[in-house]
């Protein structure tokens, strides 16, 4: 079944995506598919522009994935507004939305779990165990049922990014993945649907996190030990009104294996609370080594 909404058409099972792209494939074009889990921000926008601008059709996808929400995770919390979302995407000219129910994407006998080890293990797989694996799951779903030529993926989610892309390599699923950089308030703070958690307070707090991370980048143009400057930045933020800190990091940009000494392309990486909001950034120090 396919609902008109404007430009945009929504369709909510798997078969009426297909016969879609079937019909764009008939017609040579050039697909783009942006995942998300809905409540778009600018972060969102930049990744379905990019498409726009460099394929013929972009479908959007809208799902809030359970299998990447722990036990006592914000599942059942997390920001929903389809109507907001598909306004969004008629404004901005997305071409397609599939937005299936927990039904159509995990039928009561699913079976299968793609995980993917070593770099699936490090930092968010030893916080959030299965996180990883669910995301991998479902963006293998997603990228089977569509067959875009081209799937974009924020950096904000920099291990989930590395994660897919070994998946998709891995599995051999013909698709390119294409990064696109933060997208940032004007203090800093990485935009994500989890902000809207924040109290005005800890709002205010929020981008110290990306100035901290800033200044390790720092600390290591200087030349800077790695375990000194992940040890300042912990003390830092937990001096700042942070109230827990599940890493701070410097890992290798590829593998996100820890590092003594920077002399190769890496990454400033964090997850950090603010009250009950866990916040995640991170930042290339490629250019710096």
């Amino acid at each position: 079944m396919v609902a008109k909404c404007g430009p945009l058409s929504t369709v909510r099972e798997a078969s009426g995506l297909r016969e879609t792209i079937s019909s764009w494939r008939s017609a040579n074009y050039k697909i783009g598919l942006v995942p998300t889990m809905g409540a778009l921000h600018e972060g969102h926008i930049s990744l379905i522009r990019r498409s726009l601008s460099e394929t013929d059709r972009t479908c959007v996808t809208l799902f809030v994935n359970p299998r990447q929400f722990g036990p006592s995770e914000d599942f059942s919390l997390y920001p929903r507004d389809e109507l907001s979302d598909v306004k969004v995407l008629t404004d901005v000219g997305a071409h397609l939305l599939f937005a299936p129910e927990q039904a159509e994407m995990y039928p009561s006998d699913f079976a299968t779990n793609v995980t993917i080890s070593g770099l699936g293990d490090r930092l968010e797989g030893e916080f959030r165990p299965g996180f990883l694996a669910g995301v991998a799951t479902v963006v293998a779903k997603l990228l089977i049922q569509a067959m875009p030529d081209v799937a974009y993926f924020g950096e904000k989610d920099y291990q989930q990014l590395l994660v897919i892309r070994q998946m998709v390599a891995d599995l051999g699923i013909p698709v390119a993945i294409r990064a696109m950089p933060t997208v940032r308030e004007a203090d800093g703070l990485a935009l994500s649907s989890r902000n809207s958690y924040l109290t005005p307070e800890r709002r205010e707090l929020a981008p110290i996190l990306y100035r901290t991370l800033c200044k390790m980048v720092e600390g290591v143009v200087a030349g800077k030990q790695v375990k000194s400057l992940e040890q300042c930045a912990e003390n830092e933020l937990l001096e700042a009104g942070f109230d827990r800190i599940d890493y701070i990091t410097i890992r290798d940009s590829q593998s996100l294996e820890q590092l003594n000494k920077v002399e190769k392309p890496s990454r400033a990486l964090a997850a950090v609370w603010l009250g009950k909001t866990r916040l995640i950034d991170n930042i290339s120090i490629s250019d710096s080594v």
